[in-house]
């Protein structure tokens, strides 16, 4: 562990070594640094120019409750009566959309 910085905008640089696998231990400084937690958190990783490498916690989405739950019906739904499942006629689709304007680049705004 060391404070000198090539580029001059590290507070804190360290090291690691990489094993004959590819793996390696994340320093405890940089564990305590992106506030991860073993087993919890992924990271994520942006490759920028120069061969230098940004490391960062991923941040995890909020879980749709709804969304997961219609999901998991549909799962079961299909996995109890996969003789249900019909293929979707694309001329009734069509037939459902006609005369219907969209424009993919206007914003949507929230009361829509």
């Amino acid at each position: 562990m060391y404070a000198d910085d090539r580029s001059g905008t590290a507070a804190l640089t360290v090291d690691s070594k990489v094993t004959t696998r590819s793996q390696t231990t994340i320093p405890a400084p940089v564990r305590e640094a992106l506030k991860i937690q073993p087993g919890k958190d992924h990271l994520q990783y942006q490759i920028l120019p120069g061969g230098r490498v940004l490391l960062s916690r991923r941040e995890e989405t909020p879980e749709d409750d709804v969304m997961e739950a219609f999901l998991q019906f549909l799962a079961t739904d299909i996995k109890n009566a996969p003789q249900n499942i019909q293929p979707f006629d694309m001329s009734r689709g069509r037939e459902l959309i006609s005369g219907v304007d969209v424009n993919l680049d206007d914003e949507i705004r929230d009361e829509d």
